[in-house]
């Protein structure tokens, strides 16, 4: 059973200042008598847990917005401190609790006006934990999940734009891991599995920044197998759609200096693209 000692003296006034013998918001004077959460209302338990958050404490302020849903629950003072729990936990950086407030909240209440927020804390706390591409990106995948769910549920929300925004940079984040991978390939010698890598970022990530490269490297990879047809077919959907960059510069030069130009081709997956890009044919 939690003891807190002073709790009252603690909660006298709305700024908690040291009035009526409060010489701080310390709850736990000895020379107060003993006060469990049981011995509070659901609204003394949850202005003590704002006490906390704006003392700068949210990984105390957390576990005691959580009382007042384990003693009050499904009251409206339980439902405001589900979801203060899981800002108070993502606020202390403790994500994995703050993902299980927020589902717990969205179980509940996912028509609620605060549901969005919700979601949005689910997507941010994998968001905030995503590592450079040099590592696992299973971080990555979640928060990308997650963001496509606030879009997709709540697309009129406040957090639907920024979701958007943060959904883009998760999505070169993928596309960056499969150029280190392709470009490691490629150093090696391993030009079919570096084609492969590279085709993920064409295919899938094709609206990101590692776009222009991926064509450049296919060029490169295709020409080192005797692949001329495909590599001029990368060329010529680098020059379309990214003409004056230093990757198509490149990819061109590497062209014209073996004889060759940049031209389509309607064969192979790269021809498909070709087709849906430059000629305009989708069907």
């Amino acid at each position: 059973m939690k003891v807190l000692r002073g709790f009252r003296c603690a909660l006298v006034g709305v700024a908690l200042l040291a009035t009526s013998g409060c010489s701080s918001l310390n709850p736990f004077s000895s020379d107060e008598p003993e006060v469990t959460f049981e011995d509070m209302s659901a609204q003394e338990i949850f202005t003590y847990a704002e006490t906390l958050l704006a003392e700068g404490e949210p990984d105390e302020a957390a576990p005691v917005f959580d009382e007042v849903e384990r003693l009050y629950p499904f009251s409206q003072w339980a439902k405001r401190a589900m979801i203060m729990s899981a800002f108070s936990y993502y606020s202390a950086r403790k994500y994995p609790e703050a993902r299980a407030a927020a589902s717990r909240y969205l179980d509940f209440y996912p028509s609620d006006e605060d549901a969005p927020y919700a979601q949005y804390l689910i997507a941010v706390s994998h968001y905030d934990n995503i590592v450079d591409v040099g590592r696992d990106q299973a971080e990555t995948q979640e928060a990308l999940q997650a963001l496509t769910e606030v879009v997709r549920r709540y697309p009129a929300s406040e957090y639907a734009r920024d979701a958007e925004l943060k959904i883009e940079l998760t999505l070169d984040h993928l596309a960056g891991k499969e150029m280190e991978i392709g470009r490691y390939y490629l150093k090696r010698g391993h030009y079919v599995a570096a084609i492969n890598r590279f085709r993920v970022v064409v295919e899938k990530y094709q609206t990101t920044s590692q776009t222009p490269e991926a064509l450049h490297r296919l060029v490169e990879a295709n020409l080192a197998l005797g692949l001329e047809r495909e590599a001029q077919v990368a060329g010529a959907i680098l020059g379309h759609n990214f003409p004056g960059s230093d990757w198509y510069r490149d990819s061109y030069a590497l062209l014209t200096g073996r004889g060759l130009e940049p031209t389509g081709s309607e064969d192979g997956w790269l021809g498909r693209i070709y087709r849906r890009v430059i000629l305009g044919e989708w069907l």
